[in-house]
């Protein structure tokens, strides 16, 4: 099977958990996954599973899958050019506004804004205007037409839905890995944010559901705190910090939780 690239540059991507999580999803290939807060689709293109159901916070990154998986063909100019930048923002943003964040056209600029933009940040202003600045890189390798091509077969079987992770429709038998935004200060990734109560009410959430699951963060006191509270099995990683809001690469503390799976080795080296 072809591997696949993410797409996208995103802010805790998961690229580099793939390997450790392919030894767990080798038991439950079988079952739909299911991952509510999607993000850089980083884990499922290397996980590939035949059915999944992928959600997230953020309506713009859902609706540039969601024209992935129809075949985007982009169809606006791509440069690396801070004046290009700033009047594509300035469209998306006007496309926001004007309520057709849900066109190809949002989804072609969602994708040149996040492949352009300061450090790969996907931020947005309480109006929901999205406001990273123009980066700071020498070249960018943009996808070509074949290249966004190659991910609509990727993605057939798969469904992307925009909300609250609550509103998921979770069976008994799907694998759910669960990825939040961070215990951190930055947090904007959507307009809403995640707050502490939310990741509070998301372990609540997991522990009502009898699924095998998996979870990741970044390994916070209280965040370790809370999951074993909760009944989940904690460790803690060192992790590459790929992208960050000052640029940043030390290598980050993180969590990796389960729970609803027996005890095996899949974890160790």
């Amino acid at each position: 099977m072809e591997a696949l690239k993410p797409p996208l540059k995103w802010a805790g991507g998961k690229r580099w958990l793939v390997p450790r999580l392919r030894r767990l999803w080798s038991l439950f290939r079988d079952r739909r996954y299911v991952e509510p807060f999607v993000g850089g689709l980083a884990v499922p293109l290397g996980l590939r599973p035949r059915r999944a159901l992928l959600n997230d916070l953020n309506p713009h990154l859902i609706h540039f899958y969601r024209h992935l998986q129809r075949g985007l063909a982009p169809q606006i100019a791509m440069r690396n050019d801070s004046a290009l930048y700033y009047a594509h923002r300035e469209r998306f943003n006007a496309l926001i506004c004007s309520g057709h964040a849900d066109s190809a056209e949002a989804a072609a600029l969602f994708y040149y804004l996040n492949r352009t933009g300061f450090n790969g940040l996907c931020r947005f202003n309480q109006q929901g205007e999205f406001n990273v600045p123009f980066g700071r890189y020498k070249r960018i390798a943009y996808m070509a037409a074949d290249d966004f091509a190659a991910y609509r077969a990727a993605l057939t079987g798969w469904t992307f839905l925009h909300g609250d992770f609550t509103r998921l429709d979770i069976h008994e038998e799907d694998f759910i890995y669960v990825d939040p935004p961070y215990d951190v200060e930055f947090v904007s990734y959507s307009k809403e944010g995640f707050s502490w109560d939310d990741q509070q009410r998301l372990v609540s959430w997991l522990t009502q559901l009898p699924c095998p699951m998996v979870a990741s963060n970044q390994a916070t006191d209280r965040i370790l705190d809370l999951y074993r509270q909760h009944g989940f099995t904690v460790r803690t990683l060192l992790a590459p910090r790929r992208i960050s809001s000052s640029g940043d690469r030390t290598p980050a503390l993180e969590m990796l939780a389960w729970r609803n799976i027996s005890p095996r080795d899949w974890f160790e080296d």
